[in-house]
């Protein structure tokens, strides 16, 4: 069964009484603990079918189905909770609150959801990515890897179906790239979906499936590697 299926999913913008087609007909499935690339250049879709996958955004026209339920089908209260329990999501840009400790700034999701025990259970998230130690710290007291594993741990605390990364290893140095890229390969031995965004093809190359967006569509899916990562301790 797929986790992730979509059927001629189209999206529309319309800007000063101009339409933009930013998707036109996309047909995909994705299966429960796939890791999937997706490329293309700017302009082509990808950022736009990710959104949409993250319940961040409608299609204008077609059918998206997350784990058999059809999203158009949900208000906007339970689209967020679809959001809160079952996605992670992680960006480039890490997105922490910078006056915030990382193990509060982790907290955030649960706080939402007013899920109980959330001091340890952040913790815990923290020590899954390697960072029990610097949970006191505030951002700007971490390094750039660092960010990125508390942004990994705050998607990871609600114990998501899939996480979505977006150009997750854009703001990073090569070395601490391939640090993250090995973390989402332990995680997806694990059983979770990785859904991953990248310009950079040695970054695509940690997936075991590449699809690559153009005008809009999809050019290429192809299989690309057998994992050879197996489950393992956290990284530390």
């Amino acid at each position: 069964m797929s986790l992730i299926r979509m059927t001629g999913v189209e999206k529309v913008y319309r800007m000063d009484g101009v339409e933009v087609q930013a998707l036109q007909g996309i047909s995909l499935s994705i299966a429960p603990g796939e890791f999937v690339a997706i490329m293309g250049p700017s302009g082509s879709g990808k950022s736009t079918c990710m959104n949409i996958m993250g319940c961040l955004d409608r299609p204008t026209a077609g059918t998206y189905l997350l784990d058999g339920t059809d999203v158009s089908t949900l208000d906007d209260v339970a689209l967020a909770r679809l959001r809160n329990r079952r996605l992670g999501f992680v960006f480039q840009s890490f997105n922490l609150l910078p006056r915030t400790s990382a193990v509060e700034n982790v907290e955030l999701p649960m706080i939402y959801a007013g899920t109980p025990d959330r001091r340890a259970k952040a913790l815990a998230a923290l020590e899954a990515v390697g960072l029990r130690a610097r949970a006191g710290h505030l951002p700007t007291q971490l390094s750039g890897g660092e960010q990125q594993r508390v942004a990994i741990a705050r998607a990871l605390v609600v114990s998501p179906s899939i996480i979505l990364a977006d150009e997750p290893t854009g703001n990073l140095d090569s070395t601490t790239a391939g640090e993250i890229m090995t973390l989402l390969d332990r995680l997806c031995s694990q059983g979770i979906t990785i859904v991953l965004i990248t310009h950079e093809a040695e970054i695509a190359a940690h997936a075991r499936r590449l699809i690559q967006f153009r005008d809009g569509r999809v050019v290429r899916d192809m299989a690309t590697r057998t994992r050879t990562v197996s489950p393992g301790a956290p990284l530390r």
